[in-house]
């Protein structure tokens, strides 16, 4: 057991990120079973939900989760699974905006306020 107090806190602190982690793989895998056992379109998207959530969490590498990504989606095309994914809109050419005036700049930019101050911690 450490003795220093941040040695201390660093254990506890490894504890409860080694729970999360855990947790995070936990889903992950019963995730990916739940897809192994019925492959819906559901199921496909709760996976690569978790998948995305592993690595935002840092659980996973991104590469891994690419290549995991796109097995699931071969084996999905193999079995017939119809993504639930909305297609994506083209988005509309944008107008050309009017050319701008100048404006003479006069007036001098208001002063900054002063940031608030904290309330004290007791």
């Amino acid at each position: 057991m450490p003795i220093i107090k941040s040695a201390k806190k660093r254990v506890r602190v490894a504890s409860k990120a080694t729970a999360r982690n855990i947790r995070t793989k936990r889903t992950l895998r019963s995730a990916l079973k739940s897809f192994q056992a019925s492959m819906t379109s559901s199921s496909v998207s709760e996976a690569q939900s978790a998948i995305d959530q592993a690595v935002k969490k840092g659980v996973i590498h991104k590469n891994k989760a690419a290549r995991k990504k796109s097995q699931l989606a071969a084996a999905a095309k193999a079995a017939g699974v119809k993504s639930t994914a909305a297609p994506k809109a083209k988005a509309a050419p944008a107008k050309k905006a009017a050319p701008k005036k100048a404006v003479a700049k006069t007036a001098k930019p208001a002063a900054k306020k002063p940031a608030a101050k904290k309330p004290a911690s007791k």
